[in-house]
């Protein structure tokens, strides 16, 4: 018999999985989403639709949007220059930087090389990574790039950065509500208080025009409501399957022998977009742990009164409203204690499109002490319509002390709802005039935003100009509300470093004050 020399990565010897990078996942997270919302309870109303048809139906209360003066290259140089400033990191630390997002403004320039104008002043241009495009799912496959690149002889022991931005905007119409906008960027290295599971992962990708945008020159997409449930869940289905197989197959390899449920999550969070089919989809999860339980206990516990569902076939129920409603109910308490605390920027932004999984993941930390959280497992999962899906786990650090990673996080993140609480509410008659404004000349060539930047928050890239040759040029807000800043200057109300480079501490830019408005461009320099 010829036995192959290749095994399955769950079957590496100790010696070789000794060798890799210990706990590698997220170091550090920052979010920004706008600072205009609309009230979704107004815009019922302006819409002429029935009260509590967006609050109640979708679960949504604000939407966040852009104006004119932003778009995905303003986004993502907004979230990594306030990473990097709140956290204290020199951009010659960064080895590998990879972007996340279906907001294509060009067909051949990715948002990553924009974004390299930020590494000017420290003179690192040996960054790797470039833009990933699938939906709603690029930012995770951006992360699952950077962990692997981490892991992998090409890693030189910096750290790698994801970001994962987008803007989700819908022609007017019942989708619109769904909308939203944002980005999310993450510190990736070893060590990390978050650790990305190794060996667990259930991934399901099919093929689906559930959602699309095959428009070259319109920002909205072309949408199948029903299919794309459908898609949602199935995949959502799938992949918990595959994850339970294998994180069984790891238990029996360590030589317990239990069964995957719910109860092995502290947190789920999910891809939201919109708050209502997060909580179906924890129901669903549910629903898939009755059906696989050999002998469920159906007279007391989470399962009581729930014998008349034992034998649907689960590919039969996706719109299955007696299913949906007794496993709703049957899931509110595990819903309360392991995923509505996700859904604070979802509910308060809308749904952000590939940072959409990761602001849940971030409300999370930002809603629970330190201690609450050191030891937990976190499930996650990615959905991008096409379709792509992912369901993963992270696994939190268990210190929990004063000072530690997960602490900084934790503190870093706390301030989430304030942030939120602090966005300028405009009525639905404005809202629908930036969208008009968006649909008209988010294309154009030689054209000056017409957006106020006085409404942005300090320290905001915004769009200054497009020239002739669609070259985009940026400026960023003062700190200080009283003047612009340059690209890669680090303002002075920066804290001590506090994240040195995984193999060697590596000096940080030094503060400087900044001088006349500077803009920069995604052209010629």
């Amino acid at each position: 018999m010829i036995v192959s020399p290749f095994r399955m990565p769950g079957s590496l010897p100790a010696v070789c999985e000794a060798a890799w990078p210990k706990d590698v996942g997220i170091i550090a997270m920052e979010v920004y989403v706008p600072s205009q919302y609309v009230d979704q309870a107004e815009l019922e109303e302006y819409d002429g639709v029935g009260a509590g048809k967006y609050t109640v139906g979708l679960g949504q209360a604000r939407m966040g949007f852009c104006s004119d003066r932003e778009d995905i290259n303003s986004l993502c140089l907004t979230v990594v220059q306030r990473l990097m400033e709140r956290n204290g990191l020199s951009y010659e630390s960064v080895g590998r930087l990879e972007v996340g997002t279906e907001t294509i403004i060009d067909k051949s320039k990715s948002t990553k090389t924009v974004l390299m104008q930020l590494f000017e002043e420290s003179g690192n241009t040996d960054v790797e990574g470039v833009d990933t495009t699938n939906a709603c799912y690029g930012g995770t496959a951006a992360l699952f790039n950077a962990v692997n690149w981490v892991e992998s002889s090409s890693w030189d022991g910096r750290y790698a950065l994801v970001v994962a931005g987008d803007i989700a905007v819908y022609a007017t119409g019942s989708a619109r509500p769904t909308g939203g906008a944002g980005a999310v960027a993450m510190l990736v290295g070893p060590n990390a208080p978050l650790a990305l599971e190794r060996g667990l992962r259930g991934t399901h990708m099919q093929h689906a025009y559930d959602f699309y945008k095959p428009d070259m020159v319109s920002e909205y997409p072309v949408v199948d409501g029903k299919l794309s449930i459908q898609c949602y869940l199935s995949a959502l289905d799938r992949c918990y399957s595959v994850y339970r197989n294998k994180i069984h197959a790891q238990w029996q390899r360590e030589g317990l022998e239990k069964r995957c449920s719910l109860e092995d999550f502290g947190f789920m969070v999910f891809h939201s977009p919109y708050c209502k089919l997060v909580q179906k989809s924890l129901a669903r999860l549910m629903l898939n742990d009755f059906l696989c339980n050999p002998n469920p206990n159906t007279e007391s516990g989470p399962f009581s009164g729930l014998e008349a569902f034992r034998d649907v076939k689960i590919e039969e129920t996706y719109f299955d409203r007696d299913v949906e409603k007794a496993f709703l109910k049957a899931s509110s308490e595990l819903f309360d204690n392991k995923t509505k605390a996700s859904l604070l920027i979802s509910n308060q932004n809308g749904n952000m499109y590939t940072p959409s999984v990761y602001g849940c993941l971030a409300s999370v930390l930002a809603q629970h002490t330190p201690q609450h959280l050191a030891g937990q497992r976190i499930g996650v999962f990615s959905y991008g319509s096409g379709f792509a899906a992912t369901l993963y786990s992270i696994k939190i650090t268990q210190d929990a002390t004063p000072g530690s990673a997960l602490d900084k996080m934790v503190s870093s993140l706390c301030d989430l709802k304030a942030r939120l609480d602090s966005r300028k509410k405009v009525s639905p008659d404005v809202f629908a005039q930036n969208m008009k404004l968006r649909e008209e000349t988010h294309h154009l060539a030689n054209y000056i935003p017409q957006g106020s930047v006085d409404e942005l928050f300090p320290g905001t890239w915004y769009l200054t100009r497009v020239d002739e040759k669609h070259r985009r040029q940026y400026a960023r807000s003062s700190m200080n509300d009283d003047r612009p800043l340059e690209a890669g200057l680090v303002s002075s109300s920066i804290a001590a470093e506090h994240i040195p480079s995984p193999l060697k501490k590596m000096p940080r830019i030094p503060t400087t004050t900044a001088g006349p408005e500077v803009v920069i461009s995604n052209g010629e320099h």
